[in-house]
């Protein structure tokens, strides 16, 4: 039998009975993403040594910042003695999308202030994809929690195995930077699938190729605003179809 790491990463999510503990439900579902997020904590931690910095450095970086794209970015600026303001405006651009998460991931599924809060700061691209296409009422708090504390810790590994071996892993080496694309794709299909539709994947698309064909330089921002523009007419004129109660 055949099994969809995609499929496994959402599916081991939901509750399946009292037999399962929810740590090694979060393990199950967590493991096929942490595959992908090693290689690429590799080349972060990589990074991190060669701009100057002390091995140790990787695991501060992955540890206080954990935003996957802006801790990439964030190493060259600080390395550079970028001005603190201007490191602040770039994790704002950077992580905006963020913003948009927060309206539809389940952290009132969450019990617990300082769970609630490492859940908000552990709440990456990847712990989104895997809790929003998963069955919202069957997600326990903990499972969620658990898959995200999962989650950093592939990222501080690998960053760490990374400015171990950093010595040894030559400058040039390609193929490190192509996880994280490699895991999105996985990610979206199973998100398409959870969809059971074309509509949305269509529209994101679409506006990315716009965005692509208008301003390459700032291609991010222009589609996820005309994303959620069309994301926001398709909610009114879907509930303009929904006959009201008299």
């Amino acid at each position: 039998m055949v099994i969809d790491p995609a499929t496994l990463s959402t599916t081991a999510l939901v509750d399946s009975g009292p037999r399962q503990p929810e740590w090694r439900r979060a393990l199950q579902a967590s493991l096929p993403v942490g595959i992908g997020l090693v290689p690429l904590g590799i080349a972060l931690g990589v990074l991190v040594v060669q701009q100057g910095f002390n091995p140790w450095w990787a695991m501060v970086f992955t540890s206080l910042i954990y935003a996957g794209s802006l801790e990439f970015i964030a190493v060259g600026m600080v390395a550079a003695m970028t001005p603190l303001p201007y490191i602040a405006l770039t994790a704002l651009l950077v992580n905006f999308r963020h913003v948009f998460y927060a309206l539809s991931f389940p952290l009132d599924r969450v019990k617990g202030r300082l769970a609630r809060f490492y859940s908000m700061f552990a709440l990456t691209d990847e712990a989104y994809a895997m809790t929003v296409t998963s069955d919202r009422k069957s997600v326990s708090g903990r499972v969620i929690v658990y898959s995200q504390l999962y989650l950093h810790a592939y990222w501080i590994g690998g960053a760490m195995l990374g400015a171990t071996a950093a010595q040894w892993i030559p400058e040039n080496i390609v193929g490190l930077d192509f996880a994280l694309t490699a895991l999105f794709v996985v990610l979206s299909i199973e998100a398409i699938r959870a969809q059971r539709g074309f509509a949305v994947p269509s529209m994101a698309v679409m506006c990315a190729l716009i965005a692509r064909l208008v301003d390459p330089g700032h291609m991010l921002p222009i589609a996820m605003g005309a994303f959620v523009s069309l994301l926001v007419v398709r909610y009114f004129l879907a509930r303009r179809k929904v006959p009201t109660d008299a």
